[in-house]
């Protein structure tokens, strides 16, 4: 017996040795792969340095080489050398120093079109509108400027001054309006408000610090006006900020309550975020808006309060971006974010929907399958999975706009139009309803766009193809008599049309005088999707 326990101990410890030797081994490859690429690659920029037959752009193509050893990664993972810093605090913060108004210039030889004011704004307090022209910036003529250059020269540090000579748009005077710059922050939460007698509306586009308080005052504000069922849109909200995305659940939930957890390759990554301070409103009826732009931190948000069984998700299924990313200092100032963990729902699900460590042959990424994904039950029992976002608890589609519309919003047709419909009327209600669909019809005209249906693309599409085949001439009878068949003028589209475009050029014109609410407000009033999403039922829990 004794001999029988003492082998025991010596294959136990043999084991132990012999998996700590593996785990050394492991590790030393790694530092050995390491060490040997560095020096291969020092090797490499030595010998082009010297031997290349042209002169070397060092910093050119070292900057190209870690962005795409970066993007071999994931599409996140960035290096931010110090000469875009500026630009990078930007996007995280959406704040920038300036006159805060949006700018319009057709030409580089023409002159700078004031666009869109943003509310409160020096730009705004120093009595520019829409139509406004630019003649110069700080005496430089605006003439041959791009517009980058020209939104560049009103950039500028908060406090100092830039000073415009200016063609009023309704009177036609030039005058010299001196405007005080300002910090610039874009405002997350773009809009809280009444539906109806019942309903409160929240528009929350970005997670960027402090956002969690606004939401916060909004949802006092709308409980003070009868609100009995919230209404959180997160439709399009690419996510920001994990402690706000904390904060905002803490609202509604129960204080010591896990809303998302953390797990990566170092301790320091790995973490359990609860709520932490009392919440405002734990039995208001919630209803989450989602779509396939909601992600990040939105799919923390909606996750959490689906998982706690706090709010019905209505919408589409969420992006799937279950990575965390970390800032960290680099030499010379730059700085790289990382990522450098997983989140976790309360249920344990982690929404992440693509594999980026299994890249198929041509460097694709694939997205998980359903077979490979798991069951997860909420606070309550019910099932969720993971593996691709977050599924919402009724599906509701948005409306399907046709590819003319497309072309006429992304194209800049309708934002021209309102331009110039503004330099035409110097007012309109608030409550504004577009009735001059004749005038935009006669106006988009004169304008290049593709005003092809997706029908006709897709026929020319199939015709260059089968041109390419060889097949054109012996199917040229059949395919004339098509394409006649699909074509349509100009006009004649755009009246068909025109119930789903009139509302883009509504709000496009209303925003230039009454500022971004009213265009929100406009847009609710024909939103589809919001209006079928508050007849859906609310969960009901046992």
């Amino acid at each position: 017996m004794y001999l029988c326990i003492m082998k025991r101990i010596v294959y136990a410890l043999s084991v132990a040795v012999f998996m700590a030797a593996g785990a050394s081994a492991q590790a030393q490859s790694k530092e050995f792969t390491l060490g040997q690429w560095v020096e291969l690659h020092n090797a490499i920029l030595k010998e082009l340095n010297r031997s290349y037959v042209d002169s070397l752009e060092v910093g050119r193509i070292e900057r190209e080489g870690v962005d795409a050893m970066l993007g071999a990664l994931d599409p996140y993972t960035m290096y931010v050398p110090e000469e875009e810093q500026e630009d990078f605090q930007m996007m995280l913060s959406s704040a920038y120093g300036g006159i805060g108004a949006l700018i319009y210039k057709p030409e580089t030889d023409g002159n700078v079109f004031i666009n869109e004011p943003y509310a409160n704004s020096p730009a705004a307090k120093a009595g520019l509108r829409c139509g406004d022209q630019i003649l110069s910036i700080d005496g430089v003529s605006t003439h041959g400027l791009t517009a980058s250059e020209s939104s560049e020269k009103m950039r500028g540090k908060p406090g100092t001054r830039v000073t415009f000579k200016v063609k009023k748009v309704y009177t036609g005077d030039t005058v010299e309006v001196k405007v005080l710059r300002e910090r610039i922050v874009l405002p997350s939460v773009e809009y809280a408000g009444m539906l109806d007698s019942g309903d409160g509306y929240i528009m929350l586009t970005k997670f960027t610090d402090g956002v969690w308080r606004d939401v916060r005052n909004s949802v006092m504000k709308l409980r003070s006006k009868g609100m009995k069922r919230l209404v959180i849109d997160l439709r399009g909200n690419g996510g920001g900020l994990l402690a706000e995305a904390v904060n905002i659940v803490s609202l509604f939930v129960p204080k010591g309550s896990v809303v998302v957890s953390s797990k990566g390759k170092t301790p320091g990554s790995n973490a359990t975020y609860c709520t932490s301070t009392d919440p405002v409103d734990t039995e208001i009826p919630i209803v989450v808006l989602v779509d396939s732009g909601s992600a990040s931190a939105s799919e923390i948000v909606s996750g959490a309060l689906q998982d706690l069984d706090r709010a019905t998700i209505i919408g589409t299924r969420t992006y799937g971006k279950g990575l965390v990313q970390s800032i960290r200092p680099l030499p010379y100032d730059g700085q790289i974010k990382v990522t450098t963990a997983k989140y976790y729902t309360p249920s344990g699900r982690c929404v992440q929907a693509i594999d980026y460590s299994h890249r198929n042959e041509d460097g694709s990424v694939g997205h998980i399958p359903d077979s490979l994904t798991h069951e997860f039950k909420t606070l309550h029992g019910r099932t969720v999975r993971d593996g691709g976002g977050i599924t919402p608890d009724f599906e509701v589609k948005p409306h399907k706009y046709s590819r003319l519309t497309y072309s006429l919003v992304l194209g800049g047709i309708v934002e021209q139009y309102a331009l110039d419909y503004v330099m035409r009327h110097q007012s309109v209600p608030e409550d504004f309803h577009f009735t001059e669909f004749e005038d935009f019809v006669a106006f988009a005209q004169d304008k290049e766009f593709d005003y092809r249906s997706t029908a006709r693309a897709m026929f020319d599409q199939m015709r260059g193809t089968l041109k390419e085949d060889g097949l054109e001439e012996a199917m040229m009878p059949q395919l004339d008599a098509l394409q006649k068949a699909l074509e349509m003028d100009k006009a004649t589209f755009l009246s068909l049309k025109k119930e789903e475009i009139v509302p883009f050029i509504e709000e496009e014109i209303v925003v230039r005088y009454y500022f971004q609410e009213a265009g929100i407000r406009i847009r609710l009033r024909y939103d589809e999707q919001l209006h079928q999403a508050l007849l859906q039922p609310s969960i009901t829990l046992p």
